[in-house]
């Protein structure tokens, strides 16, 4: 085999000093015979291949595609992108541009080719783009076994039937599982170690006020759904759940009510070339140095040149009336021409990504931003992640907006990047998408009924954080609207229109209502909660019963981050959170009230110093943790709800606080307080477990319930195992196997 067989006597010395021998010259006399020497015919050759994106449920056409995309079969073998003969093919952005072609969904080679003519490099598409061969086109007879062996299509034939038969038996596996997944058999989670800033999909592109820890809503989407499935996050936030969803195989749709989240996740997951993205990113760099004020009188002449924020009204609490008493003059005039700059790129979805790195840059570059104490000037935060409210900081920082505007774009092209390779891993199918909507929980009218898998949502906490008002700052530069009704609707506690308890409590109620409405039967809700005040719990089982749903177990779960407040206030404030699951059934069984013979103080006591006795001094999340799950489990959560507030008051009148270890504790050499007979704590905590064993699905052994709560009666007896059985065969009766069910007669509800 010689190159003037395959090239027809071609002069490569020549081409590189001829000005017609372009792209089309190079597909004609090089591509063109190299790939039918090849061994493929027209039939195995799609020219001109047009790729597809979608951006929420609209499929749109981008007016990019590959010069060559080789099939057999059904499967692409190779993509070819063809340069001029000028071009570096080893250029970066020549090699990800091909990069781009050759992973996307609609393709998915397994290789790809860059060809100037002059030279050709083969590419496996990988994540590392890993290089195979990269030769002159005058030497091809040295290379040619080679390039032969990875693309010659009778040569990779076999290879190919064997990765069919591998793609048919995987099929045959996904048909079989789902086949035996029954969903409404789906156990609860343990407890799920918190991975936290590793995806950098997640974090570093845009700072949020609450953000789910990844990995933990990853393992849920995978334990309660099938590939193809769909989820929702009706409080979608900063996309956690449906970027999860999305990359992992599942349709995904994200609502939220706030314009700034769902600007963020919009742009976040619409393709873009990032060629291009580096392309403007650089024009507009030059631009903006080249313009840049620094004397005060170009300060004074771009703050009349350039538009800056919206000049909106801040919330109650702020030291300051208005956005644009945020910033100095100096960070005024920067960030507006900085803004001029990027709106000057035609490309919509191009100039939203640099928007987008403009709105992360803005929470550094304001007189709000805490520089942390010892480190660089870019390691701090703005006032409203960590104190909830606009604080001028006493000591502004002036941030380089240049050095953090080119760290913005290298975190978002990660977080593409990211993306892309999770979607290329998991070998995402081309059906399911991702659709980000504004709108409100309490009205989804655009799903259909009975549509969806499974709902992950992380809601309001009453009056934690006023989204909407803390968010001004970013839609006010961002020219993001916010109306009278996405107020109304907001579901909150307090905040711009001073919503009363009542009313966040009814607007949860109502998005509730709407969540079962459009799950499917035998589907579950997993619903992330955190609040001291059980008369929030109350509500949320009460509501969610009220519709139909089952409550089936709460799971403590740690989020793995710990707020300002939480670092102030130990003993007061939370940090962990409950994720509560209920599932959605034709018959529910709802929260039965069980008589225990024991005053709602007593068994506050008693979980409380249950949980000490089994942790060796307990945390506040451990203790309210424990004391919500017992409520639920027991049926006194209405109690609660009406008589103990906030669990703290009572904690610091019954027990010690150690600063350092934050914990709650009994004093050494002090008893227990609750002096509750040993049978009716036997009944109590067998009663709990055997309730709670049955809603999780699993059996109740007498060994492992023994086992279970004697760490709870720690109080200086030890009960025999024939007490613990004596009360067990009171309350319950066997079920086989030495498993053990609660009566399902004779019980009684507490009066209230």
């Amino acid at each position: 085999m010689t190159n003037s067989h395959i090239f027809h006597n071609l002069d490569f010395s020549q081409i590189a000093n001829d000005p017609e021998f372009k792209e089309a010259s190079v597909r004609s006399f090089i591509l063109d015979p190299l790939i039918r020497q090849l061994g493929y015919s027209p039939e195995n050759i799609v020219l001109e291949k047009t790729v597809h994106i979608r951006s929420g449920s609209k499929k749109q056409t981008v007016p990019y595609f590959a010069d060559y995309a080789l099939k057999i079969g059904n499967n692409f073998v190779c993509v070819l992108e063809t340069k001029a003969p000028a071009k570096n093919i080893a250029d970066n952005d020549c090699i990800e541009q091909a990069f781009s072609y050759a992973s996307h969904n609609e393709i998915r080679s397994n290789y790809f080719v860059l060809c100037n003519g002059l030279e050709l490099a083969l590419y496996k598409t990988d994540l590392d783009r890993t290089l195979l061969l990269h030769f002159y086109l005058s030497e091809i007879d040295q290379y040619w076994q080679k390039l032969k062996r990875y693309l010659g299509k009778d040569d990779i034939l076999t290879d190919w039937a064997g990765e069919e038969i591998d793609r048919k038996v995987s099929e045959q596996k996904r048909k079989e599982l789902a086949s035996k997944f029954n969903y409404r058999d789906c156990q609860l989670l343990p407890e799920i170690p918190v991975k936290k800033q590793q995806a950098k999909r997640h974090f570093g592109v845009h700072g949020y006020f609450t953000k789910q820890a990844w990995n933990v809503v990853e393992k849920y989407i995978k334990n309660f759904t099938l590939p193809g499935d769909i989820v929702l996050d009706p409080f979608g936030g900063s996309g956690i759940t449906a970027i999860e969803a999305y990359i992992n195989n599942r349709t995904a749709i994200n609502v939220d009510l706030n314009p700034l989240a769902v600007f963020i996740v919009q742009t976040l997951v619409t393709p873009v070339s990032l060629t291009e993205l580096k392309d403007a990113f650089d024009k507009v760099k030059a631009d903006y140095l080249k313009n840049e004020p620094k004397t005060k009188d170009q300060i004074k002449a771009a703050l009349n040149k350039y538009q800056g924020p919206k000049p909106l009204t801040l919330p109650k609490g702020s030291d300051v009336k208005t956005v644009t008493q945020l910033f100095s003059d100096k960070q005024l005039a920067r960030l507006s021409l900085l803004k001029a700059c990027i709106k000057k790129i035609r490309d919509k979805d191009i100039r939203n990504n640099l928007m987008l790195m403009f709105s992360g840059l803005i929470s550094k570059i304001n007189l709000t931003y805490h520089q942390s104490s010892g480190r660089s000037e870019g390691r701090g935060n703005t006032s409203v992640f960590a104190y909830y409210r606009y604080r001028i900081a006493p000591k502004p920082v002036d941030v380089d907006i240049m050095k953090y505007f080119e760290l913005r774009f290298k975190k978002v092209v990660d977080a593409k990047y990211d993306i892309k390779r999770n979607l290329l891993a998991n070998h995402k199918h081309p059906e399911t998408t991702i659709s980000v909507i504004k709108g409100s929980a309490t009205n989804l009218d655009f799903i259909e009924t009975e549509s969806i898998d499974y709902i992950y949502t992380d809601p309001p906490y009453g009056k934690k954080i006023q989204y909407l008002d803390l968010s001004i700052m970013w839609n006010a530069w961002l020219d993001l609207d916010v109306t009278k009704n996405d107020y109304k609707l907001e579901a909150i506690e307090d905040g711009k229109l001073d919503k009363t308890k009542d009313e966040y409590k009814r607007l949860i109620a109502q998005s509730i209502k709407e969540m079962f409405r459009v799950l499917k039967y035998d589907r579950w809700l997993s619903f992330v909660f955190a609040h001291k005040d059980p008369d929030f719990w109350h509500m949320i089982v009460d509501a969610a019963e009220s519709c139909g749903f089952e409550y089936v177990g709460s799971v403590a779960q740690n989020n793995g981050q710990t707020s300002f407040k939480k670092r102030q206030h130990s003993h007061t404030v939370l940090s962990g959170q409950l994720i509560i699951n209920f599932r959605k059934v034709r018959n529910p069984k709802t929260l039965l009230k069980w008589n225990l013979g024991i005053d709602i103080e007593e068994i506050i006591i008693q979980t409380v110093e249950g949980v000490i006795a089994q942790k060796e001094g307990a945390t506040l999340e451990q203790i309210n943790d424990e004391m919500i799950m017992k409520a639920m489990e027991l049926g006194f959560l209405d109690i609660l709800a009406k008589e103990y507030k906030d669990i703290t008051e009572f904690l610091s009148k019954h027990f010690s606080y150690d600063d350092k270890k934050q914990v709650y504790f009994i004093p050494h050499g002090k008893p227990f307080k609750s002096h509750i007979p040993i049978e009716l704590r036997i009944r109590y905590y067998l009663t709990s477990l055997l309730n709670r064993n049955k809603r999780l699905g699993k059996d109740s052994h007498f060994n492992e319930l023994v086992l279970e709560i004697l760490p709870s009666l720690k109080n200086g007896t030890t009960p025999p195992d024939q007490t613990i059985l004596s009360v067990l065969e009171d309350i319950a009766e066997r079920t086989g196997n030495d498993c053990w069910r609660l009566k399902q007669k004779g019980q009684k509800e507490f009066a209230i």
